[in-house]
């Protein structure tokens, strides 16, 4: 079913409580330090899930032990034990998610959201979002910004349209239409899905008026930060960012982030060492086009308003 045939099937004036229902999966590996503050996240929550799946995906350290704690107060929380393994990679959280869904597949709910374990919000932070849902049919993706020490994202650079993996919730449709996360040792994960959800004829949206916070820094699992922007830009490469686009965004990190000069350099550095080396990408095709076609029309709306902006400037 298309989003607007979708919209069209349901009624219009039936509240969020009463017509949307939604669960939840975190794969969590080794997230001991993180987990106990993320759950209370939950718990708290003014409009809780049907069910909670949280599937430990490997972990060696306490973090089954705390999930148990709460799983036994509260009967919608549920732990999935996955088998050690000794890499660490998306491809695997990938599987421990596929596990928590099957957890939840006979249930009737409206939401599937695939939460963090390392990241706290305020108590009405999923309400909001399911109302969003309920106000437009034609949402398939949603979620807020995150941040860390400070925002993450320049919502004069980047899309609204981006949802951050750090939480997202699909319309159930929109996540079988896409048919869930793809298994990609590299990453992006997060990124595919929410581009071919557009692709496909969704609306995808973060909503700036709620964030969330992300307590462990982005790539500090298992790089340090040079190697991370090193790392991020082979990963653009495989996920077939635009040539262009990556130039450009990689001169803005350089007076951006943090060590300012270096991680810009690095991040296109990524890049071209992928390109040079004929790195196999790990997007379909389709899906590269698509993001190609959206990302340069992105520049030409940045360049028009820059041009736009300097123009007014002049004519005063």
């Amino acid at each position: 079913m298309t989003p607007s045939q979708q919209e069209s099937s349901l009624p219009q004036d039936l509240g969020v409580r009463e017509t949307l229902k939604y669960v939840l999966i975190t794969p969590a590996r080794n997230e001991a330090s993180f987990i106990e503050e993320t759950i209370k996240s939950v718990v708290s929550q003014s409009l809780p899930p049907m069910k909670w799946v949280i599937v430990s995906d490997g972990s060696t350290d306490g973090t089954d032990d705390i999930v148990k704690r709460y799983a036994s107060q509260f009967d919608w929380i549920e732990l999935v034990r996955m088998p050690e393994r000794r890499e660490r990679h998306f491809a695997g959280k990938v599987g421990a998610f596929n596990a928590g869904q099957a957890r939840v597949k006979g249930l009737g709910y409206d939401i599937i959201g695939n939460l963090d374990a390392d990241i706290t919000f305020a108590s009405d932070y999923f309400d909001f979002l399911l109302k969003k849902f309920a106000a437009n049919r034609s949402l398939g993706v949603a979620g807020t910004p995150f941040e860390e020490e400070k925002p993450q994202y320049d919502y004069r650079f980047v899309s609204s349209e981006h949802v951050s993996g750090a939480c997202q919730l699909f319309r159930r449709e929109c996540f079988e239409q896409i048919g869930g996360y793809l298994p990609m040792k590299s990453g992006g994960i997060d990124l595919v899905a929410v581009i071919t959800a557009r692709m496909k004829g969704w609306q995808t949206r973060s909503f700036v008026e709620k964030r969330c916070f992300h307590h462990r820094k982005m790539g500090s699992a298992k790089h340090n930060v040079l190697v991370a922007a090193f790392q991020g830009g082979r990963t653009d490469y495989l996920l077939g960012c635009d040539p262009i686009w990556q130039v450009l965004r990689s001169l803005y990190r350089t007076v951006a982030s943090r060590p300012l000069i270096m991680n810009g350099i690095l991040c296109l550095a990524g890049y071209f060492w992928a390109a040079l080396n004929r790195a196999e990408r790990v997007m379909p095709s389709e899906v590269v086009r698509f993001r190609r076609v959206e990302e340069r029309r992105r520049l030409r709306e940045l360049f028009v308003k820059a041009f736009s902006g300097q123009k007014l400037k002049s004519a005063r």
